[in-house]
């Protein structure tokens, strides 16, 4: 009897072993037969701050590296088709410079494709992905974070739509001159300001996108009472899993952006997937700080590396895991009722060290794909989640366009 119930348990290892490597395979030919769109993936500002040069003989990055999270080799093994290139403009330029930041940080996506033109493309519509995609090319389509670059001008709404420019994050970090951002205290404008119900109006007008991500609570409640048009959330988290941090959604504010036909894309940064692990975080930062300066290292010294290695290894709370991400997922799915209005927006190359196991960089989408997989999600939910929810949203926008 012993003997014959050891040989069940075997033959169910075996079986479950069996299907789990089953989805695992699958998981990396999904990743591969459906385009996977990213909604914000911060890599022109990294190149910038490295002093990337624009030169067209300057063919190192972002082929293949060893730095940040993204290259070509990364993103054609994880399926990664369509990064939404991340013309970042921090709160500093707000007070002058926004523009021609924006325009530079451009100008260097634009680099990248003319440079590498049998790896990466433009695209602007989601027509044009797919014919990337057909090709085998990666597309570059870009968003911007931070409206500043809009100055006090509503043509240059238009001038950043000509421009490539197809959704638009109204902050950043810092009330501007469009509205409050949630991680500002002063409340500026109370949500939009005057000048911002037009710059709504207008970006529904010229087609491009409103990302309500950085946003403050009110401000979206008002974009959601003025826009004509779907919003999407490019890079945001479930508030649920992180009690008081206003950058991610709550619940209200997850269903509202699903009434109104929207997409929330989620942000992969352990601090916005898990309440906890961002007071945790907080506590070993001030305790890495304390066993650098006790040796006499800064952060950025060569020496330093072995010794945040080490201290990482020591504390592998540090991070959250791919689990949690298809968690969030999870929560919008319930929410919502279905699997219309979730996506990624994993802010690569934007969130530092605070990457979750198991999806530190573009190769590792399959690893997402495989736990939705084995959560019950079909193949026709996931080719949603992995563009169709996206691309929905940007056609509508693009088909309203009145300019």
């Amino acid at each position: 009897m012993r003997l014959a119930f050891t040989f069940l348990i075997v033959l169910t290892t075996l079986a479950l072993y069996a299907q789990d490597e089953s989805l695992k395979e699958q998981a990396k030919r999904l990743s591969q037969t459906y385009i996977i769109t990213d909604g914000h993936v911060d890599l022109p500002y990294r190149l910038r701050v490295q002093n990337f040069r624009l030169e067209r003989e300057y063919l190192g990055i972002p082929i293949e590296t060893d730095k940040g999270d993204f290259d070509y080799v990364r993103a054609k093994r994880g399926g990664l088709d369509a990064p939404f290139m991340s013309i970042y403009i921090p709160a500093s330029y707000q007070e002058g410079g926004a523009k021609a930041l924006a325009d530079s940080l451009i100008d260097m996506v634009s680099g990248i494709t003319e440079a590498h033109p049998d790896k990466f493309a433009r695209a602007g519509t989601p027509k044009a992905v797919e014919r990337n995609f057909e090709k085998g090319l990666v597309s570059l389509p870009m968003g911007m974070e931070n409206g500043a670059p809009i100055e006090d001008d509503l043509e240059n709404v238009q001038y950043w739509y000509d421009r490539g420019i197809r959704y638009i994050t109204l902050t950043h970090s810092k009330d501007n001159q469009i509205c409050d951002s949630s991680y500002d205290t002063t409340r500026t404008w109370n949500g939009l300001s005057p000048f911002g119900r037009e710059v709504v109006k207008a970006m529904n007008d010229a087609g491009i996108m409103i990302d309500i991500s950085h946003v403050s609570d009110s401000t979206f409640w008002q974009v959601m009472e003025l826009t004509e048009q779907p919003c999407i959330a490019s890079h945001s988290s479930c508030r649920k899993f992180t009690p008081g941090f206003e950058r991610n959604m709550n619940d209200a504010m997850i269903k509202r952006l699903a009434e109104n036909g929207g997409v929330m894309q989620i942000n992969f940064g352990s601090t916005f997937l898990d309440g906890d692990l961002r007071e945790y975080r907080t506590e070993k930062r001030k305790e890495l700080r304390a066993l650098l300066r006790a040796r006499g290292l800064k952060a950025d010294d060569d020496a330093a590396e072995t010794v945040i290695d080490s201290f990482r290894q020591e504390n592998p709370r540090l991070f959250a895991d791919v689990e949690t991400v298809a968690d969030h997922i999870d929560h919008v799915v319930q929410l919502t009722g279905g699997v219309d209005h979730v996506g990624f927006g994993s802010d690569f190359d934007g969130v530092g060290d605070t990457l979750p196991t198991g999806l530190k960089d573009v190769s590792q989408y399959p690893n997402l794909i495989y736990e939705l997989l084995h959560r019950g999600y079909s193949a026709e939910d996931i080719e949603k989640i992995c563009y169709k929810n996206v691309w929905r949203v940007w056609q509508a926008v693009e088909d309203g366009k009145k300019r």
